[in-house]
């Protein structure tokens, strides 16, 4: 019996009932929109009934009287109970998104983690547990009978991986249309334009970009050039073959690709290069339409994403989205720029992202909205692994799976570009490994030879006194250390030599900024420079010294502290050189990097002749993933999916719990570096808005234990900064006799900080 009453989606205070969002036309425009979503990995018709339904309780007076100040109602739960009868296993699938689409996509069977289980909600009944529908609906929403299957060529080994993949896709579809279709509702109640599309299109960032690229190719050498200038024109030549070599390949049809090229050879736009043609050859077929950027540092994510704007001119600012924590919208030109980008951030809709691997591939394991938004805008993408090495060992297996599955069902090319290549490819004998990966670097053995730059030597065991002979012998160096203790000690200890300087993750990035403009003038001006460092240097930064020693660790770890060695080529291989040595016994690494330097040593007796070869790392990967064997999957994520089964009970939420990339119980710790962080510091004390401030506040951050925290508070160290407006709270250090000029942030002199944890 129709109960003749008007159903809403929206309600606006400012208008009358008659100019509120209508229900049947909401849930059509969602629906649309999702199907538009998915159309480019062929779901655009679930996706389409899925938007049809995700309001389908509000299709009840009691809904109704909610919009008019009454009772909260669930009005999530109607159109997956509908979805589950009609359409039965693909019915469960839209039946997570539906029910989810405010809460987040819930576990299917026991336990809810504070969040009601699928079966849960299922067993809910309607005119008891939830209110009955109106019949209405189906004069206003016509459901066909049938629906086809989810269009995927899943994984024979892990169907159902395939199945929980797709919809954590769906969901992403419908989030982001009822999202965009709220956000278009009353932004024209409020009378406001919505700042979003408008991008340039991948064929025009790739003018701009060919434009910038023909500017740095090397004219013919000239006749008197020095010996320096000769080495110059010949690597840029080289880097030329390697970016025209790797385009040439861009006609092969998407998949999985490797661009394997030593430091120095130009991967970071030889990539792009390569992924800006390819997706122009695959745009009409595989409806390619964005490159995504995915870095493993966010300390250089930065100068990568602005090395891109500058490469794409005048349309850089509107093209590349630049997503992750420390991002610092105050530096684009205009507010409309700066809304667009803030709107973007929120589901990937640019032509060009630069990301972290953090944010890419936590996003793929998801179970909240905000966080699934984006990821039907990642299918048809070409995805660039920036320093591929580096994804973590514990989530090895899910990780690969999760780029398998993107290959496979949703129009992705994925390209692992690294100088150290990870031997996951069946064909290096990882069980189940990648397949059909094609290499569009040219004959990298050829090239290590070519752009070798360091003689890498392991010169045994090394105590701090000898460490700080070498210091004193050598007028500029790098030492990097396996953990801050150790790297303050031999700073103490080499302190009164000239141009000693200590970088650690204890300095705020402001400070570490300022230090490296220095050390790099020093080395720059043939000056004393002597740093001691932990890790952090190896990420991506740019430095240049004649010599780099390294506490024994990792193959690519060594790899990448070779990076900093000869950086340049102006010097020869025979002149620069890579010591890895063993600390002494105080200074022992942790477990899991002495298993990675275990490995190391075994492959400096099997490649005495060069360490940093293709082969050397192929080795030594092959023997680190034999050696963890089932810790690549850890956290048991793959068997959470596969445990599943034909049930479609996938334990969405605790598989996003389970799958953290940085397992961390730190916490940010605001430093008054600067007149300009008291600035910041004082207008976060009295701000309404918090968005901006942080962002310009993250570079004055430093990482501490919760513990830390915790003791600092108590003693009066530091101070919480407006902690009820937000419901979350904020610290600042107070003062800075706790910040050292030199070191950073330093709780070794204080006393009452005997805290487990606090080794300084």
């Amino acid at each position: 019996m129709k109960n003749n009453i008007p159903y809403h989606a929206h309600s606006a205070e400012n208008l009358p009932e008659s100019q509120w969002q209508t229900l049947s036309g909401h849930l059509v425009q969602v629906g649309e929109m999702a199907a538009g979503f998915a159309a480019v990995f062929g779901a655009q018709e679930i996706a389409c009934y899925t938007g049809e339904l995700h309001d389908l309780g509000k299709y009840t007076p009691e809904f109704a009287a909610r919009l008019r100040g009454g009772k909260s109602v669930d009005h999530a739960t109607a159109g997956a109970k509908i979805a589950v009868d009609r359409w039965g296993a693909a019915g469960k699938l839209m039946a997570f998104c539906i029910a989810g689409h405010h809460a987040g996509l819930a576990n299917g069977d026991g336990e809810g983690n504070n969040r009601r289980t699928l079966a849960q909600r299922l067993a809910l009944s309607f005119g008891t547990d939830i209110p009955d529908l109106d019949p209405v609906w189906q004069q206003e929403i016509a459901l066909p009978a049938k629906l086809p299957a989810p269009p995927l060529k899943a994984d024979a080994h892990h169907k159902w991986f395939s199945y929980a993949f797709f919809t954590r896709m769906l969901y992403s579809c419908l989030v982001d249309a009822d999202f965009l279709d709220t956000e278009a509702f009353y932004a024209s109640v409020e009378n406001k334009a919505v700042q979003r599309g408008g991008h340039p299109d991948l064929n025009a960032l790739q003018q701009r970009f060919n434009t910038f690229i023909e500017s740095f190719r090397q004219p013919e050498e000239q006749a008197h050039a020095t010996e320096a200038e000769q080495r110059r024109a010949a690597l840029n030549r080289l880097r030329s073959n390697i970016l025209d070599h790797a385009v040439a390949q861009a006609g092969e049809p998407p998949g999985l690709f490797t661009l394997t090229v030593p430091t120095g050879g130009g991967k970071t736009f030889t990539s792009m290069a390569f992924a800006l043609e390819h997706a122009k050859r695959h745009v009409k077929r595989y409806g390619m339409r964005r490159v995504i950027y995915v870095i493993p540092f966010t300390s250089i994510i930065e100068q990568n994403a602005a090395e891109f704007r500058k490469a794409f001119g005048d349309l850089g600012e509107a093209a590349v989205l630049e997503h992750h924590s420390t991002f610092d919208d105050s530096k684009l030109k205009d507010l409309h720029s700066k809304d667009k980008l803030r709107q973007a951030s929120e589901n990937w809709d640019m032509p060009v992202v630069v990301t972290t691997a953090v944010q890419f591939f936590e996003s793929l394991f998801a179970d909240r909205s905000s966080r699934c938004r984006k990821l039907h805008n990642i299918a048809g993408s070409v995805i660039i692994l920036d320093e591929a090495q580096m994804l973590p060992l514990n989530l090895l297996l899910p990780v690969m799976q999760a780029i398998k599955e993107l290959a496979r069902n949703y129009r992705c090319s994925v390209v692992m570009c690294t100088a150290t290549q990870p031997a996951v490819q069946a064909e290096h004998g990882f069980y189940r490994g990648f397949e059909n990966v094609r290499e569009i670097a040219p004959n990298p053995t050829a090239l290590f030879e070519q752009l070798r730059r360091t003689t890498v030597q392991h010169i045994g065991l090394q105590t701090d006194a000898d460490l700080l002979e070498k210091l004193g012998q050598h007028r500029q160096m790098l030492i990097i250390v396996n953990n801050r203790r150790h790297a303050r000690s031999l700073y103490d200890n080499a302190k009164q030599l000239d141009g000693v300087f200590h970088l650690t993750t204890l300095m705020c990035a402001k400070h570490r900024s300022q230090m490296l403009e220095t050390i790099r003038g020093r080395l720059k001006n043939s000056e004393p420079c002597r740093v001691i460092a932990t890790s952090l240097i190896e990420a991506g930064v740019d430095v240049d010294f004649p010599l780099v020693m390294r506490a024994e660790a990792g193959l690519d770890s060594v790899a990448q502290a070779a990076g900093r060695c000869n950086r340049e080529g102006k010097r020869l291989p025979e002149e620069s050189f890579v010591w890895i040595f063993q600390p002494e016994a105080q200074w022992k690494a942790p477990s899991e990097l002495g298993l990675l330097s275990g490995v190391m040593r075994a492959v400096v007796r099997q490649h005495t002749d060069d360490l940093l070869s293709a082969e050397a790392i192929g080795s030594y990967f092959s023997e680190v993933y034999r050696l963890k064997g089932a810790e690549l999957d850890q956290r048991k994520i793959l068997a959470m999916h596969h445990n599943a089964g034909s049930s479609l009970n996938f334990p969405f939420q605790t598989i996003a719990a389970k799958f953290r990339m940085i397992e961390t119980h730190m916490q940010p710790l605001i430093i008054p570096f600067d007149n300009e962080a008291e600035r910041l510091i004082d207008s976060l004390r009295h701000a309404d808005q918090i968005g901006g401030l942080l962002r310009k506040l993250q570079p004055y951050t430093v990482q501490i234990p919760e513990s830390a925290l915790e003791a600092l508070l108590k003693a009066g160290r530091i101070e919480a900064i407006n902690e009820h407006t937000f419901g979350k709270q904020f610290y600042s250090l107070i003062g800075l006799d706790l910040y050292d000029d030199v070191a950073g942030f330093s709780w070794k002199d204080v006393g009452f900080l005997k805290v487990e944890g606090l080794v300084f």
